[in-house]
Formats: C-alpha cells, structure tokens, sequence
C-alpha cells in the first residue's frame, strides 16, 4: 500500500486529538481531584458511586437522627427527674402533716406549698421541645395534661380526667429497619391518678377533721408514684444506652463510607500528577514528529 502525504497528515492529526484527549482528560483529574467528570467516562466507576454515596448519605440521617433522639430523651430524663423531686417534696411535707402536733394554720400553709408543687408537675408533663410535647406519645402537638379541664372549685377528685391516655409509641429509626420509641407514655408517669392523689392531699391539708392517720395513707400512694417515676427513668436510661452503641456503630459506618467512595472516586494525585508530565511531554513529541512529516510548501520557499 502506496503511503501518501495526505495520509501521513491525517494519522498525525488523528494521533494528535487523541493526545489532546488523554491531556484533557489529565487535566480534568488534576482540576477535580476526582478519577472522572461524566459517567461515560467509567460506567462503573459512576454506578459504584451512585451506591456508595447513597450509602454515605443514610448514614449521615441517621446520625442525625440520633441527634433528635439525644435530645429528645434526655430532656425526657431530665423532666422525670424534676418531678421525681417534686413529688419527694410532697412526700416530705405529708410527712409532716402526720405529725397530729401541727395545727390547721400550719397544715393551710403546707397546703399552699403542695398546690405549688401540683402545678409544677402539671408543667413539667407539658414540657416541649422543639415545639413538640414529649409526654404525649404520637399526639405531639396537644398537651398531655389538659389545664383546661382542671377544676376551679376543688370539692371532688375522683372523677378527674385531665391526663392523656395515649399509648402510641414516637419511634424514630436509626439504622436500616432498625427503630427506637423515645418517648415517654404519659400514663406511666403523669397520670389522672398521681394528680388526683395530689389534689386529694392538698384537700385533707385543709380539712380539720383529718388525723395524722390519714395523712400516713397517702405515703403508700405517694411512694407508688416515686416508684413509677424512677422505673421509668430506668427505662429511659437502658433505651439511651443502646442509642450511644448506635451512635457508635453509626460513627465506624460512617468513616468507612467515606473511605469506600473516596476510593472509588477520588483521584490518585502524585500518579495523576506524574501521568500530566508524561502526557505533556509524549504530546511535544507528537508536534514535533507532525511538524517534520508535513513537506515543505511553496510558501515556505518564498520566506
């Protein structure tokens, strides 16, 4: 096969787009820091990429998951707390209202002291966070106790329903299919019967007619309350020991995630670095070896 001229010239021109291609492709790679820039590039490359940053990006929701469960049941924790000393408070003043020394001025003002108390609880099952009641169960947006329905002449507390009721769980996951209730249900705790035993106790405060006698009932039932405050802190406590484990699972994913696809995207620079030298000067090369192929013209007589 007879070798032309013309011939030489276009497979010198094609050789040289194709160096100019690998250049820019090096370029790119430099530029970027990434291995490509368009899936056409690697298909393989991009689909692993796809998977592994889709991987990447649960992992973060649901570290900031366990974020909003942090918060959400240790203030459930902290909130049980305060009314595990409110009503350790009442205990202490029943305590002393047994004592049948204490006279009907003394026994009114310890009255006055557990009315306060009442209403402390009653804000303390209201607590919010982040504008979200944590004692209601799914029911969020109401307030587990309904002030609203409190009575303002306090004769009768036996029928009094002013607590919710709700049973429904806020579970929030925090791995793949892997779901935690963080609340509090509010009839373990803040019940219609811990308000009422404490209505009922500030009434017997201003009955006259009632003995030291009475008021030592009302330890059993205020010791049955402590205990359903503490079981559930305890509660509380064993479910926010798994979130930390979690957490930290969660932290290892999400390391390894990160590793996986820097490794399948991320460039190696010093070799891309090396590779764009080699490139440039392989390219030099091919000018030159296209400039000494193409014959003189007869412009390049006449200069």
């Amino acid at each position: 096969m007879r070798v032309t001229q013309t011939m030489l010239a276009q497979n010198s021109l094609r050789y040289l787009n194709q160096s100019y291609e690998k250049l820019g492709r090096l370029q790119d790679q430099f530029s970027t820091g990434k291995k490509i820039t368009r899936a056409s590039q690697d298909p393989v490359v991009a689909m692993n990429g796809m998977r592994y940053r889709t991987q990447s990006v649960e992992v973060s929701q649901f570290k900031r998951n366990v974020s909003e469960v942090y918060n959400w049941m240790e203030s459930t924790d902290s909130a049980l707390d305060k009314a595990t000393q409110a009503v350790k408070k009442v205990r202490e003043l029943v305590n002393q209202a047994s004592n049948d020394t204490y006279e009907e001025g003394q026994r009114a003002n310890i009255a006055k002291e557990v009315s306060q108390l009442f209403d402390h609880v009653v804000s303390i099952a209201n607590t919010k966070v982040n504008n979200k009641y944590i004692f209601n169960g799914t029911d969020t947006t109401n307030p587990p106790v309904d002030e609203t329905k409190l009575p303002t002449d306090w004769t009768d507390v036996q029928d009094l329903n002013v607590a919710s009721t709700n049973e429904e769980d806020v579970e929030i996951e925090l791995l793949k299919g892997v779901t935690i209730p963080v609340n509090s249900r509010p009839q373990n705790v803040f019940s219609n019967e811990l308000f009422s035993e404490l209505k009922q106790i500030e009434l017997d405060l201003h009955n006259p007619e009632k003995s030291g006698e009475d008021f030592t009932k009302h330890l059993e039932t205020i010791d049955k309350h402590i205990n359903n405050m503490v079981n559930e802190r305890a509660e509380i406590g064993a479910r926010l020991n798994r979130v930390e484990m979690i957490d930290g699972r969660l932290g290892e994913q999400e390391v390894i995630a990160k590793r996986v696809l820097s490794d399948n995207e991320d460039a190696d620079m010093e070799k891309v670095i090396i590779d764009l030298m080699t490139q440039e000067n392989v390219h030099r090369a091919a000018l030159g070896a296209g400039a000494r192929i193409i014959q003189p013209s007869l412009l390049d007589f006449l200069r």
